[in-house]
């Protein structure tokens, strides 16, 4: 159960405050996620208790306590300081799923940088267009990685420095490349943490649209406020949790909840950086004794294809609360869990831009299989009309989840993209751009994007990066993106292609134009499927209709086709 009783209680006489007075937080002094993940919990005298176990490959661990959180942030923060790096520079984190990942970005946020963490499976196109973008000044990677950043470094001016964090500094480092070794550093114990405040940038993701490049999503420092309370009532964690947020810091959950909502309450939390398989999964939660896990419903599709036989092999009575995110939570998922493991997943929705969770299945809540649940406290949430904007009142009727703008982890712009963060906000609300409706009772249920966006596995894929990749293929003439069902990922992209004279559609040229993708954007972006054909559905202006290719693919009715220019 949650820290103050149920659901309709933590509701009432809400305020930010509660937060706010927990955090000690005061507008007229400085206010530091890194500080607070790290120095304010040593000053609470738990600086000897465990903050983050790491497993990697062939069995590797390490284990860091809040003391070394605290003077391992504070080398990375003087290092960084070292090379000239000024606050609100944008320094970008590379790397794998490893300690300095974890602990550099504290180590940023402490001098008032702006910590821009991204996949490291992206290839190098996707790598340059977000560093690009951000004018990134400083990444933070490692050797398996490097290769990816010489690429494009010569097309990125501001790009002074790459930090390999597992070099010995012997050979084939190149200029603009420096070895730095976390653990080997002299401690750094007396550090200056920079005076950011409430409203000073923290964080920077990149979340992919229907048009146009990646977004810049830029959060600030408040948003801890906001993080620190979903962790404690959403995630229910306590102080002698042992928690474990499977996704990876690239992506907004493993900011918000795999590194600040954690670390912020002070709470253990456990690192797997090993590729996913049942077996690996339960052996780790075992072994570690996790207590609360938080998933996306594409591991626990691929954990039921493993079955229950998988689930008795371990003990795994040390899990005390499942929730999940990214996607839909299907019902038979939930029912399931229940089965296997004796606890339900409970189901929490939000996105990049809202930095938080904004509806969830809370503890103690009755959770309806299939539903998101019902609006975080403080958080105004509704339907609205998708053409009038017009808030819709009767139960079931579906329409664009909607908020009311102002709670702390919201979003403040898109990097040097005023007209698309304006374009969020429409009639006193801020539309995420998902559909929904809700049910006599107040809980919401996902109907499914507004636009074009794939989500595959969790992760919004913007059909526009993928065609204007497919373009640069030899054999490409034109491309549309879609994505497409699948049962595991929810869904994954296809790409429908027409080729150049000279060129033979068949599966060789279908395989390397998957491998182009990969290696250019990355394996999320790369088609499952390669469809060739004539030509593509486009309007008399000559827009490409990519709603026709995907009511195609979902069984849905094409609707209105006048504006097709062979429609007669």
């Amino acid at each position: 159960m949650a820290h103050f009783g149920n659901y309709d209680d933590f509701c009432k006489d809400f305020s930010w405050s509660i937060a706010e007075k927990e955090l000690e937080f005061d507008k007229n002094r400085p206010f530091n996620i890194g500080w607070h993940c790290s120095d304010r919990i040593c000053n609470m005298g738990n600086g000897s208790k465990k903050a983050l176990i790491w497993e990697g490959l062939g069995g590797k661990k390490k284990e860091y306590t809040y003391n070394d959180l605290r003077d391992r942030s504070n080398v990375i923060g003087t290092f960084l300081r070292s090379l000239g790096v000024q606050p609100e520079d944008r320094v970008c984190l590379f790397m794998d799923k490893i300690p300095e990942l974890y602990i550099g970005f504290l180590g940023i946020l402490k001098i008032g940088a702006i910590a821009q963490p991204l996949f490291s499976a992206f290839g190098d196109e996707s790598l340059f267009v977000r560093l690009d973008n951000a004018g990134t000044s400083a990444i933070i990677t490692q050797r398996k990685h490097v290769a990816k950043v010489r690429k494009i470094v010569d097309r990125l001016p501001n790009l002074k420095h790459i930090i390999i964090v597992d070099h010995d500094g012997k050979k084939s480092i190149k200029e603009n490349e420096i070895a730095f070794n976390m653990d080997e550093a002299p401690i750094v114990s007396d550090f200056h943490v920079h005076p950011t405040t409430a409203d000073s940038p923290s964080v920077l993701h990149y979340t992919s649209g229907t048009t146009g490049l990646p977004k810049g999503v830029k959060h600030v420092h408040y948003s801890l406020i906001s993080q620190y309370l979903t962790t404690k009532w959403v995630l229910d964690l306590h102080d002698d949790d042992i928690y474990w947020c499977t996704a990876d810091p690239g992506w907004v959950t493993g900011t918000s909840y795999g590194i600040i909502g954690p670390f912020s309450m002070g709470v253990t939390q456990c690192v797997m950086d090993v590729g996913f398989s049942a077996d690996a999964w339960y052996n780790f939660i075992q072994n570690q004794h996790v207590t609360v896990w938080y998933s996306a419903p594409t591991a626990i599709r691929s954990l039921m294809k493993a079955g229950e036989e998988t689930v008795k092999k371990y003990d795994l009575s040390s899990l005390r609360h499942l929730a999940s995110v990214g996607e839909p939570l299907n019902a038979e998922a939930v029912i399931w869990s229940e089965k296997a493991y004796g606890k339900a997943f409970h189901d929490t929705y939000w996105q990049t831009e809202t930095g938080s969770i904004m509806i969830s299945n809370f503890p103690g809540m009755t959770i309806k299989p299939g539903s998101m649940g019902k609006p975080f406290p403080g958080i105004t949430a509704g339907i609205v009309d998708v053409k009038t904007h017009e808030q819709i009142t009767e139960p079931g009727r579906a329409g664009l989840i909607a908020f009311r703008p102002g709670w702390p982890a919201m979003m403040r712009e898109y990097w040097k993209n005023p007209s698309a963060y304006e374009s969020k906000f429409v009639k006193g609300w801020y539309l995420p751009g998902d559909r929904s409706s809700i049910d006599k009772d107040g809980y919401f249920w996902f109907i499914g994007r507004d636009d074009d966006v794939i989500n595959t596995g969790g992760h919004l894929v913007g059909p526009f990066e993928i065609e204007s990749a497919l373009l640069e293929h030899p054999a490409v003439a034109e491309s549309a993106v879609v994505g497409k069902p699948d049962p595991v990922n929810m869904e994954v992209v296809k790409a429908f292609v027409t080729v150049k004279p000279g060129f033979e559609p068949g599966q060789d040229l279908e395989l390397q134009i998957m491998n182009f993708i990969r290696k250019k954007l990355s394996p999320l972006a790369m088609p499952q499927e390669i469809e060739f054909i004539d030509s593509l559905p486009k309007t008399r202006s000559g827009k490409i209709m990519r709603r026709i290719l995907h009511a195609r693919e979902w069984g849905e009715e094409i609707g209105d086709t006048s504006t097709l220019e062979d429609d007669e």
